[in-house]
């Protein structure tokens, strides 16, 4: 699948519908309020708009699939709607070529959520726990055939901080050893192997500096022949490294490690700023890929 994608870094960009995500909570969690917003980042560059409408953040109250669906359906169908009429396309990046329609994704590990986004209209399903929380969702993304982005993490909100222990090994043969067992399990149940993403989960059951580790041992993830996807935006070890307690002034830290993110081969990135990343990720691909 990597070698089939382009040679250039994806932007997507992070449309939250719950009231208390960490750095953006309540913005967008009216139908049209995500539409606004997802137009505005298509506008800016981005390609694909990932939906969520249960935080995942350290302490994040679980909703229930019946709340979480409450949230989302309304934004996707008016997002999808957006889309199918031609009113959302995402920006030309060539003199000669046709915009094409942005993807939409869903941020969920609940399969009754992932089943009714499917149906829907959306086109990938981002799983947090990796098929953990809810191992039903496998079988349904085989059946779909839909990208499949497996992200690292272990426990739950509640727990993830004090799960940080990766032994001798280190982070990042930590990551990478769960992320292939995930990968089976799924396998297993049917996903193949190219719809597979891997997301290594910063800031998931990771201190500060473990962050920044993985992502100095990205390559090593990226030389095993999967997609990757990168969601540091605005996160607390940029906060940390930076001194910055405020969530939405870490734009320049989060651009830092999208660079990062860039030379090391990362196929997608997930941010909340479309516009500015958009732009770090064009001059980065230029300089590295």
């Amino acid at each position: 699948m990597a070698e089939r994608w382009p040679q250039r870094t994806r932007v997507m960009g992070v449309i939250n519908l719950t009231p208390d995500s960490f750095s953006d909570g309540g913005r967008f969690d009216r139908p049209e309020r995500a539409l606004a917003q997802a137009k505005r980042l298509v506008s800016q560059g981005v390609e694909i708009l990932d939906l969520g409408a249960q935080s995942t953040r350290p302490g994040a109250e679980d909703v229930g699939a019946e709340l979480e669906l409450q949230r989302l359906l309304p934004a996707l169908k008016l997002i999808r709607e957006a889309i199918e009429s031609g009113e959302l396309r995402c920006v030309a990046r060539g003199e000669h070529q046709e915009p094409e329609s942005p993807l939409i994704s869903v941020d969920t590990f609940r399969a009754p959520v992932a089943e009714a986004a499917l149906q829907g209209g959306a086109d990938w399903i981002n799983d947090v726990s990796g098929g953990r929380r809810d191992p039903a969702i496998l079988p349904l993304v085989a059946e779909a055939g839909c990208p499949y982005v497996l992200m690292h993490s272990r426990g739950d909100s509640q727990s993830m901080d004090s799960l940080t222990d990766y032994g001798d090994a280190g982070v990042v043969d930590g990551v990478l050893s769960e992320l292939q067992r995930a990968s089976d399990r799924a396998q297993s149940a049917g996903v193949r192997c190219e719809q597979l993403v891997w997301d290594p989960g910063l800031g998931f059951s990771k201190t500060t500096e473990q962050n920044l580790e993985l992502l100095r041992g990205l390559p090593r993830l990226r030389a095993e022949g999967i997609p990757l996807l990168v969601g540091p935006s605005r996160k607390r070890f940029i906060g940390a490294v930076l001194n910055e307690p405020r969530a939405k002034a870490r734009l320049w830290g989060t651009a830092a490690v999208v660079a990062q993110c860039v030379s090391a081969g990362v196929d997608v990135v997930r941010v909340h700023d479309g516009g500015p990343i958009v732009q770090v990720a064009r001059m980065a691909d230029a300089l590295w890929r």
